[in-house]
């Protein structure tokens, strides 16, 4: 599936997170959603390592990616613009 996904959207709110994946399972859409621990150890940074997380907004810690079929990508659009006018 990942030649044919298209990235929906990044959120960094686990509750966002949450209604966009009951938004989408409630319409009948297929997703993934991949999910980065921003603050983890990286072999191609050690800057965390270093500075540990001080001085850090703990609510950007994850960062919540959905993607979701090709042919379903309008139609997931549209569920979330829902979502959007209510925030």
């Amino acid at each position: 599936m990942i030649f044919n996904r298209k990235e929906l959207t990044i959120t960094f709110s686990m509750k966002e997170q949450a209604e966009i994946k009951e938004l989408l399972q409630s319409n009948g859409i297929q997703y993934k959603c991949k999910i980065k621990n921003r603050n983890s150890v990286s072999p191609f940074s050690s800057e965390r390592g270093r500075t540990g997380t001080l001085g850090q907004d703990m609510e950007l810690t994850y960062e919540y990616v959905f993607y979701v079929h090709k042919k379903d990508f309008v139609k997931a659009k549209g569920v979330l613009e829902g979502l959007k006018s209510k925030i």
